[in-house]
């Protein structure tokens, strides 16, 4: 069998970790298996080897895939007032109705946050390093402790978190509502 160039080598990391980033925001880390994934990739079991060590790695590799996903448009943005656009266009999309139903595309934190903590130490070390990059993105101003930021993301994550919880439409609804009243009133705050 003729050897995968460095490229398709590439191409097929990233089918992996795609794969992978939107099963684990799914279903969970510990509730997907290795075959899941390959099977999700297009790949064999087999092959999953030649890309990680372990799951553990592939855990905390798909993690900042997906983090890499979900900020780098903001991350991007050169000017305070494009980046300022930016943010607010992601605030508006993370306390909307679609992110609430899309959980394989939406944020990784709220879908993952609590695995990292006791998944070991290469995923909670992505996790750690995640907060303190989307509190980064969320900022509105120079903040030396980046209180804004963490604010902000303390209230997304725990309105789409209860959003999540409700059992009814209305009861969703409304806890999105209210998180984008709490993260207008916060915004206003610090202007």
């Amino acid at each position: 069998m003729p050897r995968m160039s460095e490229a398709d080598k590439q191409r097929s990391h990233r089918r992996i970790l795609d794969a992978a980033a939107r099963l684990f925001r799914e279903n969970g880390s510990e509730a997907t298996s290795v075959a899941e994934v390959m099977n999700a990739a297009g790949m064999t079991h087999g092959g999953f080897y030649r890309h990680f060590g372990s799951k553990e790695e592939l855990v905390a590799a798909a993690f900042r895939h997906a983090v890499d996903g979900v900020v780098a448009g903001i991350e991007e943005e050169e000017t305070p007032e494009g980046r300022a656009g930016e943010r607010d266009a992601y605030i508006a999309k993370y306390l909307s109705e679609a992110h609430l139903k899309d959980l394989g595309k939406g944020c990784p934190l709220a879908a993952l946050g609590a695995e990292l903590a006791r998944a070991g130490q290469a995923p909670l070390h992505e996790g750690a390093e995640a907060s303190i990059r989307m509190a980064e993105v969320l900022r509105h101003s120079a903040d030396p402790d980046n209180t804004q930021g963490l604010a902000i993301m303390a209230l997304m994550m725990g309105t789409i978190t209860l959003a999540r919880l409700a059992e009814n439409p209305e009861d969703a609804h409304r806890t999105l509502e209210a998180g984008k009243t709490g993260a207008a009133l916060l915004q206003e705050n610090w202007k």
